[in-house]
């Protein structure tokens, strides 16, 4: 089910420099995620053909964060006191870049981590989104018994991947890796005691590669107020996969080239046993 955070008059639904920081690193894990925010809030589905990516049981930490470097980024706060550090980090790494007018300014950390838990699940918190929200309107080709995704959705997404394609994930990921201490907290504060952020990330990293790409029209049915696919092996994907494929197959690859820079960088510390 699709469910856009702006609806048209059918109440459709959701159907440089480099570097953004850390925040993105996870948002952009979000990079996706990223997405999702910018999508509806999502719908209810049918029986999971798909799996959904199960929050690890972490008995042993499985990619350690390589060792931040002593980078020119200030303290470490403490993470309800972290917004101003992060926007500072944040603007410092993207220079003149753009991108920063994407973000909302508020709990950035723990919205990061909350979008990037829930991408690989059913449903995403989109009040929860750490992105304002994408302009248009989701359009549909034919009717309710019969309509296609217009290709013109994709145009949406097209000035946040333009700004993804600039990002150096070196720069972003130093980041990341310096207040890599509140991504984990705030990760444990969600419910997950003895989880280690990290991992999920790189999890929710590879169902989101996982995602399809989907050749032609793709079919929509509309059996409420929302839209959902028709295909029930694709309504049955995460939230994130779901989302790259709305968003067309040329911004899915690059957000996916991005997201894997991502993953190499995130794992390149060696295993302690």
């Amino acid at each position: 089910m699709f469910n856009d955070l702006h609806n048209d008059r059918r109440d459709e639904p959701k159907i440089t420099r480099p570097v953004i920081g850390a925040a993105i690193a996870v948002a952009i894990a979000a990079l996706l995620g990223w997405f999702y925010w910018y999508s509806h809030r999502a719908p209810r589905v049918p029986v999971s053909v798909q799996p959904t990516i199960p929050a690890p049981q972490e008995d042993r930490i499985q990619h350690p964060v390589p060792d931040a470097e002593a980078a020119a980024l200030g303290p470490i706060p403490e993470l309800n006191s972290s917004d101003a550090a992060i926007r500072d980090a944040l603007g410092k790494a993207g220079g003149g870049t753009s991108f920063m007018r994407y973000w909302v300014p508020e709990n950035i950390i723990r919205h990061l981590v909350v979008t990037v838990d829930n991408l690989s699940r059913q449903k995403v918190a989109v009040d929860k989104r750490p992105l304002a929200p994408a302009a248009g309107n989701f359009i549909a080709n034919g009717d309710e018994l019969h309509a296609t995704l217009d290709t013109r959705n994709f145009d949406r997404y097209q000035p946040i991947v333009d700004e993804i394609r600039k990002v150096d994930m070196q720069q972003l990921a130093s980041v990341y890796l310096h207040f890599y201490p509140l991504f984990q907290k705030a990760y444990q504060d969600l419910g997950y005691p003895n989880g280690y952020f990290n991992d999920r990330l790189v999890s929710v990293i590879d169902g989101l590669l996982a995602a399809p790409q989907v050749a032609g029209p793709i079919e929509l049915v509309r059996p409420n107020v929302m839209y959902q696919f028709a295909d029930p092996a694709l309504e049955s994907r995460t939230a994130g996969q779901k989302l790259l494929i709305r968003m067309g197959p040329d911004n899915a690859a690059a957000v996916k080239a991005k997201l894997a820079e991502l993953r190499a960088i995130i794992t390149a510390a060696p295993l302690k046993h």
